[in-house]
């Protein structure tokens, strides 16, 4: 697939555009910290990529278009307990972490359901370009701590400032604009009004050590700058374990403030739950009057395994009406697979066994890094072949999307590199609702991650993939054959 600008570029024009390009990234915050030299009080330019990179434009559309369905699609899923529990029987009895997450739901339910019926979810849908079929297939939908809306909101205006310096302003116009951050900061501000009580806070739930912070701390400025009455603050899930309380009413409080509305930037790996402490705090948080992002009911259902159930013939059809809108889920859908211990999930097990590279081995995680790829998938399920270990994966056909060149540059690289790269589109929405409603839907930005085309993981902070935007083209252009 042809870049956005033809390359290689001449190498005073590439140094030229690097620094400038660099320059506007540390001048507008779209940094993070350095794991390997951690500094509370530095900040290096997140990697990113010189150029946006093409998308087909109709498939774009399409994404954007869905991403409405499919948050009314998730928050109902969240809402069918039968559905969940069929979904997750076998994966809690093996994977301790998603039956830990489940004993929290399973006692809300027990105890008449939860206090605080309304949810917002800040979801994020993410899509390969699949040259096989020619048009866009989901690799997953992300309910909890969806990142990089902000930063990737502020890449787009640094890739016009390059794309305009390398004289080619007339590509301005196939590069959209992105609203993630105003769009994810307005939905927790609706929470938080609906709340309705003006002294209370927002609380963002952090890890320990936050390295993507401007990707966060954005969000609390653009909260303030839209709203300037309410107040943001940000505690460790330690700290509420230690600091938090839950009084008669059900409000919960912290360090004298009360909380209108939890947002999760963490409690999506076993390692940020280290003792019972956080265990007892997200089961307090959960029982509380405060509004989730996510709530225990949309951290289960963006598990990898009810993504594969729902792509069953007629699962989709139990939860959206409108044949035209489940035709257009049941699209994107790839081939996903169960590998319980049963007729069909010993099939899928023996395909994956004689063509590993076909497929990704997926577990119940979130974060990145957890997945199993191509030569590496065969040794592994053959150790846990008999084990009900089994039952805590998913497999899903690989997708092959378009590899395109590009300049990758990183902080502490002289010279960008030029590198062959593949492409990951990330659809950002958000719903405010209840169990029988739903109040607001929305669309509100994108994301575009890019990593090296012959790697399997590709992490930013991990020096394999890069942040991007979006080059809009047609669809024609994407997969030359």
């Amino acid at each position: 697939m042809d870049p956005c600008i033809p390359l290689p570029i001449p190498d005073e024009q590439l140094e030229d555009l690097t620094e400038k390009a660099k320059d506007y990234a540390l001048m507008h915050g779209i940094c993070m910290r350095q794991k390997d030299k951690f500094d509370r009080d530095a900040l290096h330019f997140a990697p990113f990529v010189l150029f946006p990179t093409p998308f087909p434009r109709d498939e774009y559309n399409k994404a954007v278009e869905l991403q409405t369905i499919l948050n009314e699609l998730m928050h109902k899923v969240a809402h069918d307990y039968d559905f969940l529990r069929e979904c997750l029987k076998h994966t809690i009895k093996v994977d301790e972490f998603t039956g830990r997450l489940w004993n929290v739901y399973e006692t809300i339910m027990s105890e008449g359901g939860p206090t605080q019926e309304l949810e917002v979810g800040l979801f994020r849908s993410d899509y390969f370009y699949c040259c096989g079929s020619r048009g866009i297939k989901q690799v997953e939908f992300n309910t909890i701590a969806s990142s990089f809306g902000c930063v990737t909101s502020k890449l787009v205006q640094a890739h016009k400032y390059v794309v305009a310096e390398a004289g080619r302003g007339d590509l301005l116009k196939d590069i959209p604009d992105n609203g993630a951050l105003e769009g994810l900061s307005g939905g927790l501000i609706e929470a938080w009004k609906i709340y309705a009580k003006p002294q209370s806070a927002i609380l963002f739930l952090v890890e320990d050590v936050t390295y993507n912070i401007c990707d966060q701390k954005f969000h609390e400025f653009e909260i303030r700058r839209q709203c300037p009455e309410v107040y943001v603050i940000r505690k460790t899930l330690t700290e509420l374990g230690n600091r938090a309380e839950m009084k008669e009413d059900k409000s919960l409080w912290i360090d004298g403030h009360e909380v209108a509305v939890v947002y999760m930037r963490c409690g999506y790996h076993p390692d940020q739950y280290p003792t019972e402490k956080e265990w007892e705090a997200r089961l307090m948080m959960e029982r509380s009057l405060a509004i989730k992002s996510p709530s225990i009911s949309y951290h289960l259902a963006g598990t990898k395994k009810v993504q594969q159930e729902l792509a069953k013939p007629g699962q989709v059809e139990r939860f959206l009406g409108d044949k035209a809108q489940i035709e257009s889920v049941r699209d994107i859908f790839t081939g996903l697979y169960s590998l319980d211990h049963d007729e069909v999930g010993n099939k899928s097990y023996e395909a994956a066994i004689s063509s590993p590279e076909k497929f990704v081995l997926k577990p119940q995680r979130e974060g990145g890094g957890n997945n199993v790829y191509g030569a590496d998938i065969k040794p592994f399920l053959e150790k846990i072949k008999d084990s009900e270990e089994r039952n805590a994966y998913i497999l899903m056909d690989r997708i092959q999307p378009p590899v395109t060149t590009n300049y990758m540059v990183r902080p502490g690289q002289a010279k960008a590199k030029l590198v062959d790269v593949i492409s990951e589109l990330g659809i950002f929405g958000y719903v405010i609702g209840d169990k029988n409603t739903i109040h607001t839907n929305k669309y509100v930005g994108q994301m575009l991650r890019t990593k090296l085309s012959h790697v399997d993981e590709g992490g930013v902070a991990a020096g394999l993939g890069a942040l991007d935007s979006v080059y809009l083209v047609d669809a024609g252009r994407c997969c030359l054959t």
